[in-house]
């Protein structure tokens, strides 16, 4: 009887060597990419976070498959939720020295302004600025523009027109922006003394010519600044005080203690209980004091 062979149990066959080689390198590189991501979430790029904190267009990643169809932008700030602005404080004087004196001449402000008034005689001025005394003669001439149209100014009488012209134009009258010195000057030689202390303080009109000391209008007066009057303000005052004078208007006295003081008051001197007023019309009507 022929012997009986067992068979042989097959050997397993072992993969060739380069397939393996290549399933070892898979393996390694997915897990170095989970490791990296892992990394990335916990400790995110610097150079990214600097861009958006600079405020660049870079953005973070959206969600796969973009944003949902039903987000909304988000809400606007409600205006009612920004902090309320500060209010600037009001200039009461300019800092730094101011000339005693300049060169005795002056620019003008040649540009021709608007009648300012709605009826009434025309009277026609020029504005001029010394040389050497650092203000633009511009800028005083928009400052008088502002102080003569009001309102409140003297044109709301409705018998008055005021215009600025420029050379070559007949004018009434000349107001003038002038150093302490040169204004003393200009008063004194129309009879008029301006000195407290010696030194010329106030302002004056004489023929033809409203002289504004250069000292009061960058710095106003002691009782003014203490009672917190913005220079803006005092400007309009000096202005009007000392046009009124050109127009015939005398000294009046404070009507009464807390009440505003006539623009004619010498309020560059006291106050005498009076409250600060740059106008001669009030509420619409002509507001006047005791007559000096």
């Amino acid at each position: 009887m022929p012997t009986s062979v067992r068979p042989r149990a097959a050997r397993p066959t072992a993969p060739p060597a380069g397939r393996w080689r290549s399933a070892v390198v898979v393996c390694a590189f997915l897990v170095a990419a989970a490791v990296g991501i892992g990394v990335a979430l916990q400790h995110p790029s610097v150079g990214a976070e600097a861009l958006v904190s600079a405020g660049s267009a870079a953005q973070p990643p959206l969600p796969a498959g973009g944003p949902p169809s039903s987000a909304a932008p988000p809400p606007s700030p409600s205006p009612s939720a920004s902090p309320d602005p500060v209010p600037s404080t009001p200039v009461l004087r300019l800092t730094g020295p101011v000339p005693a004196h300049g060169r005795g001449s002056f620019g003008y402000d040649d540009r021709a302004g608007g009648v300012l008034g709605r009826a009434g005689v025309l009277r026609r001025f020029r504005v001029a600025v010394e040389n050497g005394s650092g203000e633009d003669a511009h800028a005083f001439g928009d400052a008088v523009q502002r102080a003569l149209a009001g309102p409140g100014s003297w044109v709301d009488s409705g018998r008055l027109r005021l215009q600025r012209v420029g050379a070559g134009t007949r004018s009434d009258f000349t107001i003038y922006l002038a150093t302490r010195d040169t204004a003393g000057r200009l008063c004194r030689a129309g009879g008029i003394d301006i000195r407290v202390g010696g030194v010329p303080y106030t302002s004056c009109r004489v023929t033809g010519k409203v002289v504004i000391n250069l000292d009061r209008w960058r710095t106003s007066a002691p009782h003014l600044v203490a009672a917190k009057l913005p220079l803006d303000t005092y400007r309009l005052y000096v202005i009007n005080h000392e046009v009124g004078h050109q127009l015939g208007h005398h000294h009046e006295a404070c009507p009464g203690k807390g009440k505003p003081a006539p623009v004619m008051q010498q309020q560059t001197l006291f106050l005498n209980g009076c409250r600060p007023n740059p106008w001669p019309y009030v509420g619409g009507k002509r507001y006047t004091g005791p007559s000096v």
